[in-house]
């Protein structure tokens, strides 16, 4: 990932950063591994997948509150995953700053595709443009 531009914003007391210094791996760390969606997480397992992403830590007076983690080439397509916003801050728009600064990060704003998926927010997607696709048939996965 050379030459990839740190992205900072800020409103109030809360900013995002995709500077990988910023990112407090242990709470990361311990939300994911709560969740549903990555079952065999482990602290290496994690600590790769960050430094093969280009991830954005949102913070709260320097408190790690929310992170979303993209996979990209930088020129065509990205995938978002592991999003999530601490539960006693959500429903202030947080979520979807977040996943607005995302999209409007310089090396990812011009992508053709930017590709998810998700159980249980797809209302949330909605709300930010994401689509379904209309056949489903042409999206593939090899599951191990």
């Amino acid at each position: 990932m050379d030459n990839v531009n740190y992205f900072l914003q800020e409103k109030g007391t809360f900013t995002i950063s995709t500077d990988p210094g910023k990112l407090d791996f242990d709470v990361v760390f311990g939300f994911l591994a709560q969740a549903k969606w990555w079952t065999e997480l482990t602290s290496e397992s994690l600590e790769r997948a960050l430094r093969h992403s280009l991830c954005f830590s949102l913070k709260e007076c320097g408190r790690q509150i929310g992170f979303a983690r993209i996979i990209t080439d930088f020129v065509t397509y990205a995938y978002l995953c592991d999003v999530y916003i601490v539960e006693e801050r959500r429903g202030r728009g947080l979520g979807s700053w977040l996943i607005h600064s995302v999209l409007e990060h310089p090396d990812l704003k011009n992508l053709k595709r930017v590709a998810l998926i998700t159980h249980d927010a797809q209302d949330f997607y909605l709300g930010l443009n994401f689509c379904f696709l209309p056949d489903c048939n042409c999206y593939m996965e090899r599951l191990r």
